[in-house]
């Protein structure tokens, strides 16, 4: 069987309702960082910082995206993708983080357009971590409660204004990257490193989760909102108890902290207990805003995490083949997260919203040898085929045959800024 058959082989086992999509994020491909008025992020800010980027660029050109509209949606219409999945880039409708919409709700409006036009289904994420610097200086930014009202009030015009013609929105693309890798560890904007900080993020973007959908749900009530999580399966690198033990650690923060406040209306008590003077200050009503009725979760799966003493979240394990991001390549342990998640929970719909591998592009004779991220791609889709063919009919009711079709989202459609890790 050549390549063409078994990839056709392979399309023939998923139901025809099975959306596929790709997917990128506002400041990683637009550019135009001041165009109609638009506000530094605190990615803008952060990009400044020496050493924060593996090779210095920043996001004032990116992939010109702002520029390149039509040429780019062209680009993803000829993939032949069903379903597009983009970010909208909070200060370029809110420069300050407050106040009415800018001109730049006018991108998003054509771009959601040329989307339809294309017969693309627009899929859109309010935040995807570039927060309006004016919050981060003046207020703290996600430190402060304030600014998950203030994401409320964003969140409820950009459903004013684009709600008539997308129909589902996520909050927030992976709130714990915001929190721990943003706040605790500092490898991201804003590059804060401070724990206790850290876990009062992850509580007030939970907070503005709630908020917003509740805000979004009272402007348009025939919107689909939910949330997506970077979730990993998490394993102990060795059957010693300080392993045995991180890995129950890393999976409470990684997994069940977000999971069990949205699903449960709680955060897990081993947390709690083990957070101590960290935990965050909640108030009186909190738990039931962020635990509103999910229309879906979005999943974006990458690799498992390995717990090792002494190596915090490790990505792989010792001697695994890996991406150029250090990353594991194990498309059998996303088995392994999904029917975790359907034994431990009552889900909502579930999409995987981002799936994918960073590699080197080298052009060499006009083209990309790109044969490591083909057979990755390849890889998962098997995988979650597999998965649902044999074993797991009550997730498949939501994962591949659900009330809605489930979109499959390859991430990034475009080239893309890396943060260089500060380790």
């Amino acid at each position: 069987m050549n390549d063409r058959e078994s990839l056709d082989e392979l399309a023939n086992r998923f139901p025809s309702s099975f959306v596929w999509g790709v997917a990128s994020s506002a400041f990683q491909i637009e550019g135009a960082t001041v165009a109609d008025g638009k506000g530094a992020s605190i990615w803008d800010e952060f990009c400044r910082l020496p050493g924060v980027i593996a090779d210095g660029s920043d996001g004032k050109t990116a992939c010109d995206h702002y520029n390149r509209l039509e040429s780019d949606l062209d680009l993803i219409a000829g993939l032949g993708v069903g379903a597009y999945r983009f970010s909208i880039s909070w200060p370029r409708i809110q420069p300050t983080g407050s106040g009415e919409a800018g001109p730049g709700i006018d991108f998003y409006s054509r771009l959601v357009d040329g989307l339809l036009e294309r017969d693309i289904e627009p899929f859109a994420t309010l935040y995807h971590w570039d927060l309006p610097a004016a919050l981060q200086r003046e207020h703290g930014g996600w430190a402060d409660r304030n600014t998950a009202y203030r994401f409320a009030e964003y969140a409820a015009l950009v459903a004013e204004r684009l709600g008539d013609r997308v129909r589902s929105f996520a909050t927030h693309n992976e709130p714990w990257v915001t929190a721990t890798i943003g706040h605790e560890l500092g490898h991201f904007a804003p590059g804060i490193k401070n724990r206790a900080m850290a876990m009062q993020v992850s509580h007030h973007c939970l907070l503005s989760h709630g908020l917003a959908a509740k805000a979004m749900r009272s402007s348009r009530s025939n919107l689909d909102v939910g949330i997506v999580l970077n979730l990993s399966p998490v394993y102990s690198a060795t059957d010693s108890p300080a392993d045995t033990m991180l890995a129950a650690r890393e999976d409470g923060l990684l997994v069940r902290w977000y999971m069990d406040a949205l699903l449960r209306g709680e955060y897990p008590a081993d947390i709690l207990e083990h957070l101590a003077a960290d935990a965050p200050q909640i108030q009186d009503g909190d738990a039931q805003l962020i635990a509103q009725p999910l229309d879906f979760l979005g999943v974006n799966y990458y690799n498992p995490i390995v717990s090792i003493a002494g190596r915090p979240f490790s990505p792989a394990r010792e001697g695994a083949i890996v991406t150029d991001m250090g990353w594991e390549v194990a498309p059998a342990n996303l088995t392994d997260l999904l029917m975790r998640l359907d034994r431990d929970y009552d889900l909502p719909p579930l999409f995987i919203t981002e799936n994918g591998a960073a590699y080197p592009d080298l052009v060499i004779d006009g083209g990309v040898k790109d044969e490591d991220r083909r057979a990755y791609i390849e890889s998962h889709p098997s995988i979650r085929v597999s998965m649902c063919a044999a074993t797991l009919s009550g997730l498949c009711s939501t994962t591949l045959n659900g009330p809605r079709a489930t979109p499959s989202a390859l991430g990034s459609t475009m080239s893309t800024i890396r943060p260089r890790p500060a380790f």
